[in-house]
């Protein structure tokens, strides 16, 4: 890894920049990006989060606009990404980083008013960070204009994709010029859609695998506690939060509503915290985050909105109140705690019908998820039962062996002539005629009888 960030050659206003972000040297992420987007490169980088990928494309970026400034023109970098909160999130990294040079930046995302997004393209920012769906439409309005695109990055491509994006990307693609230089930064390489952006996006791009999603992060410790149901969940999440020792934390439930529910009990709790999901505007949103950041509020109840972009200091503790739809979802989660080499623990409340999800979670990240227990809320359910194996007969694979009652009960014989008619419409044996229910002989000896009387009488019997 490179000692320093003296190596790359970073103009002095960049240097002072990262001494006032705290930077001392660079990540494992930032020593290999950093030269080969320098070198003007196309990147597909798979990176944890929280491991430094903002900064590693961010002064690259910057200090290409600084050696080659342009007079006039429009933006000459766009990062896309897919929710507010990162857009955000990067834009304060910028303002830190660059805070010594004349560079400039804008966030256009949605739930803004246009006619203020619109103010902001006028001033040609060097630098745009945008959410896909919001840019379309001022691309699509010719209020924006990327005819001077130099740098085209996507951050957490796949988390766009899941998102539903993939075509919003292609027609930003397609208004950018052929001949820039494209990063894709993704926590993942094996998404399925993946493909469908790169083969627009990238050309002949160098791929970096760095700190795989797949193993454990070094500074976040996992826990686990079993629950009954969401009325002992939160129980549970009120006593966690009134008794561990924690700055900050953030709890995650997978609905608006049950986000809003877990928020109004806390609250009643007299709990400092709020509630952050996709309805709330921006401006909600912001006052909650710098609440947050504050000290204001030291409980966050929120939805996967808030998954990704989040990088608040002191945020050593996050709760999966209801467990996530996958892997990567708990990843994302997770890594919102431990990072730049802090400490930090992530804790999630399982319920009956939750387990098969946490155990393949566990295996699908090679993780040690340790058991936690509240002492006087323990649960009821304690995991799954486990099923005795059955044994089986010598030589025989597929017969179970029988019971000493069935052993010991006589076994009905079969004739082969019982076997043959199963299924088979019984007919009326004529060995047994009464059994069957004819009485054959009864009605020739009552013809007989008939016959004679005829005779008798002088009639001739009936043909």
């Amino acid at each position: 890894m490179t000692a320093s960030f003296s190596d790359f050659r970073l103009p002095e206003s960049l240097m002072r920049g990262l001494a006032r972000c705290g930077y001392r040297e660079p990540t494992q992420v930032q020593a290999q990006v950093i030269p080969l987007a320098m070198d003007g490169v196309d990147l597909m980088v798979s990176a944890a989060t929280g491991s430094g990928k903002t900064a590693a494309f961010l002064l690259p970026t910057m200090q290409r606009f600084m050696d080659v400034r342009k007079a006039q023109g429009g933006t000459r970098a766009l990062v896309l990404v897919p929710t507010r909160e990162l857009a955000r999130q990067i834009h304060d990294h910028f303002m830190q980083l660059g805070s010594y040079t004349r560079l400039t930046a804008e966030v256009i995302t949605g739930g803004e008013p246009r006619a203020h997004q619109v103010a902001k393209l006028r001033r040609n920012p060097e630098i745009l960070i945008a959410t896909p769906g919001r840019l379309l439409e001022l691309l699509d309005s010719h209020h924006a204009e990327l005819g001077d695109l130099e740098i085209l990055v996507l951050d957490e491509a796949d988390r766009m994709l899941d998102m539903g994006f993939a075509d919003d990307v292609l027609a930003i693609i397609q208004h950018s010029p052929p001949e820039r230089q494209s990063l894709l930064f993704s926590a993942t390489l094996h998404h399925r859609g993946l493909a469908k952006i790169t083969d627009s996006l990238l050309r002949a791009p160098e791929v970096l695998v760095i700190d795989p999603v797949r193993e454990q992060h070094p500074d976040i410790s996992h826990q686990m506690v079993l629950s009954d149901d969401p009325a002992h969940k939160r129980q549970q999440l009120l006593w966690l939060l009134q008794n561990e020792t924690f700055e900050k934390t953030l709890v995650f439930t997978n609905t608006r509503d049950g986000a809003e529910g877990v928020g109004a009990f806390l609250q009643a709790s007299k709990q400092r915290a709020a509630v952050l999901h996709g309805l709330l505007d921006q401006r909600e949103r912001n006052r909650i985050i710098g609440l947050l950041q504050s000290g204001g509020i030291h409980v966050l109840v929120a939805t996967d909105v808030a998954a990704r972009g989040l990088d608040i200091p002191g945020m050593d503790y996050v709760v999966n109140f209801d467990l996530p739809r996958s892997g990567d979802d708990y990843l994302h989660r997770t890594g919102r705690t431990g990072r730049a080499g802090a400490k930090g623990r992530a804790l999630s409340l399982v319920g009956p019908t939750e387990w098969n999800r946490m155990e393949s979670i566990a295996r699908y990240l090679n993780l040690e998820i340790e058991p936690f227990s509240i002492t006087g809320l323990e649960a009821k359910f304690a995991g799954p039962k486990r099923r005795k194996p059955t044994a089986k007969r010598a030589g025989s694979g597929r017969e179970r062996v029988r019971s000493a009652e069935q052993r010991d009960k006589p076994k009905k014989k079969h004739r082969l002539k019982d076997r043959k008619s199963i299924g088979k419409r019984r007919k009326p044996s004529s060995t047994s005629p009464v059994e069957a229910g004819h009485t054959p002989l009864r009605k020739k000896q009552t013809a007989r009888e008939g016959a004679g009387a005829a005779k008798a009488s002088g009639k001739k019997e009936p043909t």
